[in-house]
């Protein structure tokens, strides 16, 4: 008889969507026709930079001739595409060989996927509030979760010293969905706390391209002394360059890294050309044209206007007086609920009384409570728009600030 992963039973419901998904189809009911600002996802809206769509649309070209037809791509990914990675790294003072960068379709894939190398009874760390994805991979494993508190007294950045110490830490800087970053000496702190015990860091740089000021917070786990020795880092092109439906993003695992005696470098390179058949050539292409300097360039300026929708959306909420993360170094603004509310009374006050979606903090963990996430991957209009709705409703007789 065939037997199902028990680890299944064991994961929450997705409630946090299905619940915004019932509300908002419920209020769609309500009132037909009226229009809705969603500023919940995490999608972006501009479109591909210039450069990238016709690198890609090359890459298209090439694989209708017979002299440049490619057929499946090295599991690694093509050799001009990591070495257009390890050149943006260096823009950073990193330096990363291209054997040690993996080519994927995105960072939530690897990040969930990384689980592979790891035996089931390692013990894994995540920070509450926390990106869903790092806990569900690792229950469906069956692992061991331990949480490490993100809040309002230690800023939303959680910091070591759990005791027992864990086995896998992941750590998402800056984070989804605080906004808050790591500086140099607190991600140092987690650096020596791996090293001391042997764990392995799974770091989560998918926003590292949103960080301001490099002298303070580091693009890369690897710009930290020691982390070559205990750290994987995933990079992801979905919110560096809108790569969020062409997916592609990358993973790196520096040579000296072991684990109970293995190269994790060796095991990944494995477990890719066992499960994983690499992405296309046209993609690779594409991204490969995000890392050049007229690429850097065009992707900036889509990232300036999302850092702009950040500025409203964090100068509306330091205008009415609310407490927030994030806004700066993050596309995300978190923010304390108005008055003591809970984070779905607050879900349902924007939604009926502005038309406006986001996310309630609670759906990604306990110190989420009482929270709400904004999101300024939206246009500058809705978003200029929901903010403008945000400021009458609080500023008006309509909701009272206790």
């Amino acid at each position: 008889m065939t037997k199902i992963n028990k680890n299944f039973s064991n994961l929450g419901e997705n409630y946090l969507f299905a619940e915004i998904a019932r509300r908002v189809n419920e209020f769609k009911v309500k009132n037909p026709g009226r229009e809705l600002i969603r500023l919940g996802i995490g999608d972006v809206t501009l479109p591909l930079a210039p450069v990238v769509v016709e690198a890609m649309k090359k890459g298209c070209d090439e694989l209708g001739v017979k002299e440049t037809f490619k057929g499946y791509p090295d599991y690694e990914g093509y050799l001009f595409l990591r070495e257009a990675v390890a050149g943006y790294y260096k823009r950073f003072g990193v330096k990363i060989g291209t054997e040690e960068i993996f080519i994927s379709d995105g960072a939530k894939s690897d990040a969930g996927n990384i689980v592979d190398l790891f035996a089931p009874d390692n013990r894994v760390l995540v920070t509450d509030p926390v990106y869903p994805v790092y806990v569900d991979t690792n229950i469906l494993s069956g692992r061991e979760i331990v949480y490490a508190d993100s809040n309002e007294d230690n800023g939303f950045a959680a910091m070591p010293g759990q005791t027992p110490p864990p086995d896998l830490i992941y750590l998402c800087s800056p984070n989804n969905p605080t906004g808050t970053a790591y500086t140099f000496g607190q991600l140092k702190a987690w650096v020596d706390y791996a090293l001391e015990n042997k764990a392995v860091i799974l770091y989560d740089a998918a926003y590292e391209a949103f960080i301001e000021d490099e002298g303070k917070y580091p693009r890369s786990i690897f710009a930290v002394d020691g982390a070559r020795r205990c750290a994987i880092e995933f990079a992801s092109l979905s919110k560096t360059a809108g790569f969020t439906g062409t997916r592609c993003g990358y993973t790196v695992i520096p040579l000296e890294l072991e684990a109970d005696g293995m190269r994790l470098r060796d095991l990944w390179y494995r477990r890719q050309s066992t499960k994983f058949n690499g992405v296309s050539y046209p993609v690779q292409c594409a991204a490969a044209a995000v890392f050049s300097d007229e690429g850097l360039s065009q992707i900036r300026e889509n990232i300036a206007y999302y850092k702009e929708n950040a500025a409203i959306i964090s100068g509306t909420v330091k205008r009415l007086g609310w407490e927030y993360t994030g806004g700066v170094n993050s596309p995300y603004i978190w923010f304390k609920c108005p008055g003591n509310t809970g984070s779905w009374e607050f879900f349902d006050t924007l939604l009926n009384s502005a038309g406006v979606v986001g996310t309630p903090g609670e759906g990604f963990g306990k110190n989420g409570k009482g929270w709400f996430r904004f999101t300024a991957f939206g246009s500058r209009e809705a978003t200029a728009s929901a903010m403008n709705l945000l400021d009458n409703l609080y500023r008006s007789d309509t909701v009272r600030q206790k």
